[in-house]
């Protein structure tokens, strides 16, 4: 019984088909038709899901017994749960400072759960050495063609969905994986002509700094209340995206990040962590405007998909701390 269950595991996705909802209220902020690609329903809480079951799929498939992952948490959690569907036990290294929400789902999903260093990088070392045992692999939160490869699915739905692409898309970008992964997925349906606005926090800006600098910068610290955004570099195949794609990258402060959480829930009711608060902030903090208005974007597009990537480690009283801490009240 066992076995077939896991080789029903390795056949099926992990991730669910999400609604692509069409927001009143954020259209009227945007001036056109703004479609919501809901990624924070997906059964591990993130988009993270799709790349990352695919990539733990595949593994089992070569007879891994042990899936180790580093992560500020949404990765850990979509790690976590592909192990606990494909019968693998896991390991999820975080950072000291992760919610202990994030570190009860992990518990709850089967995983055990080791703290190590102050920022994501550090907590990668660690699973990096961890991987080293024999049977042990190494799940990368972003930086994979197999990761890349499960979120174009993203995309595919889009366009059975919608049929004609979008004027613009958006979304957030931390280490790049959501970012490698939609390109690849545009390129696939014939949709490499659509805009991509990338955004991010300041001071978790690798993408931003890397195409500034015209290569790689690994941030000196990520001082950025959006955790899940906080890779110090950017994965290399983003930056490739940036030169081979429309990608259009934007900072926004964390207070417009927050800002647009707060906002995002009385409008949606739906709660979502300031990483993806960051890519509403595109809609409202006015930066699609501006791109217009600089003429980097048409002056009317046909419609705009935001990825609601949605995330672990946001709860009413978090909202309330971060808004603390960004000065609202």
């Amino acid at each position: 019984m066992e076995a077939s269950l896991a080789e029903h595991a390795k056949a099926k996705h992990f991730h669910t088909v999400t609604p692509l909802l069409e927001s009143w209220a954020l259209s009227q902020v945007a001036g056109t038709t703004v479609f919501l690609k809901c990624e924070n329903v997906q059964p591990a809480g993130s988009f993270k899901i799709r790349g990352i079951g695919h990539f733990c799929q595949e593994a089992a498939k070569k007879g891994c017994r042990h899936l180790v992952c580093s992560s500020g948490g949404n990765a850990g959690i979509a790690a976590a749960y592909s192990a606990q569907r494909l019968g693998i036990p896991a390991t999820i290294v975080l950072p000291e400072g992760a919610s202990l929400k994030v570190v009860k789902r992990l518990q709850g999903e089967g995983a055990e759960v080791q703290l190590s260093g102050k920022v994501w990088d550090e907590a990668n070392l660690k699973a990096q050495e961890l991987a080293k045992r024999d049977g042990w692999v190494n799940v990368s939160p972003f930086d994979h063609p197999l990761i890349w490869e499960g979120h174009s699915s993203l995309v595919r739905e889009l366009k059975a969905v919608l049929g004609t692409p979008p004027g613009v898309l958006v979304l957030a970008v931390g280490g790049g994986g959501l970012l490698a992964g939609v390109s690849a997925g545009l390129a696939e349906v014939g949709w490499q002509h659509v805009p991509i606005v990338a955004m991010e926090t300041r001071g978790a800006h690798c993408l931003n700094a890397a195409i500034e600098a015209g290569r790689l910068v690994t941030l000196p610290n990520i001082t950025s209340v959006a955790k899940s955004l906080g890779a110090k570099t950017v994965v290399a195949r983003a930056l490739e995206c940036a030169q081979d794609f429309k990608i259009l990258s934007e900072v926004v402060e964390d207070a417009e990040a927050v800002s647009a959480v707060q906002r995002f829930l009385d409008d949606e009711r739906m709660l979502v962590e300031p990483a993806c608060g960051a890519a509403l902030a595109a809609i409202y903090s006015g930066i699609l405007g501006k791109l217009q208005a600089e003429g980097h974007l048409p002056p009317s597009l046909a419609s705009v998909v935001v990825i609601v990537c949605g995330g672990n480690s946001i709860d009413s009283q978090e909202l309330q701390s971060l808004k603390a801490r960004v000065g609202q009240s």
